[in-house]
């Protein structure tokens, strides 16, 4: 088996909006991807005012795993606010963030880890794969052209949401963004303060389908929401299995001290 790199403490940083179908997935999957590369970890979810039940799906989870950290904002003050959130409580030596809508999985964060170099204080994932209609694939590789003429951007894939960098960066780079644009402006920001920065592949693969495939549902984690997980299931393409046996699935992976 290859041996994984492992880094002395990452944080783990998710925005949430109306996410409480996937957010619960994208916590407890990070858990087991975090105890793969560090023994020091913790995961941060701002939930920026949602109207589902992010709320209670959060709170949960955050009675059951201590190192989930819940910042419930009452009113939406968009993506960028969220993100800044997160990283303002982060306390660890990395920090790692993706979205909350499971568009990302998080168990390739070895991939992000295993590219760590002497000098690197970056790792940026780039997608080798999109899973969108064509029209967007389109727009989305004009965008990219655009951006990177317009701000000499070096990255191979500034639009993938899917980072690993040193915390101590944001004592030099300062966010202001308070809406999507914050991700070039954290990109443009480290990349004109000279941090280095480096890619590495990443599938694309949504984590929801990951969870179809092996048949886990992250919703019967709340209890108060079980009957709309349920109702919902179709749309979610979510599969309901019995809470005890998705808890004994997650303990297995995540043993308890």
């Amino acid at each position: 088996m290859e041996e994984v790199r492992k880094v002395s403490s990452i944080s783990a940083v998710f925005p949430a909006y109306n996410d409480g179908g996937t957010i619960p997935s994208m916590v407890l999957t990070a858990l087991i991807a975090l105890k793969e590369v560090t023994d020091d970890f913790e995961v941060i979810v701002t939930n920026d005012g949602s109207a589902d039940f992010t709320r209670q799906v959060l709170d949960a989870l955050a009675e059951r795993f201590p190192e989930l950290h819940v910042i419930h904002k009452e009113k939406n003050g968009g993506y960028g606010a969220a993100l800044r959130s997160g990283f303002s409580a982060a306390t660890k030596e990395w920090i790692f963030y993706t979205d909350g809508d499971g568009q990302y999985n998080p168990l390739e964060l070895k991939n992000l880890v295993g590219a760590l170099e002497e000098g690197v204080d970056i790792v940026n994932g780039y997608k080798i794969q999109r899973h969108d209609p064509l029209y967007r694939k389109i727009i989305g590789r004009i965008y990219h052209h655009i951006v990177k003429l317009l701000f000499s951007f070096k990255l191979k894939d500034v639009d993938c949401d899917f980072r690993l960098f040193r915390r101590d960066i944001l004592d030099t780079v300062k966010l202001e963004s308070e809406t999507g644009t914050i991700c070039l402006e954290l990109v443009k920001k480290m990349q004109d303060a000279g941090f280095n920065v480096t890619s590495v592949p990443e599938n694309n693969t949504e984590l929801l389908d990951v969870i179809q495939a092996q048949g886990i549902n992250a919703g019967c984690w709340a209890p108060g929401v079980l009957n709309e997980m349920v109702g919902n299931r179709t749309s979610w393409g979510l599969q309901l299995i019995p809470m005890e046996t998705y808890r004994e699935w997650f303990e297995a992976e995540i043993p308890q001290d």
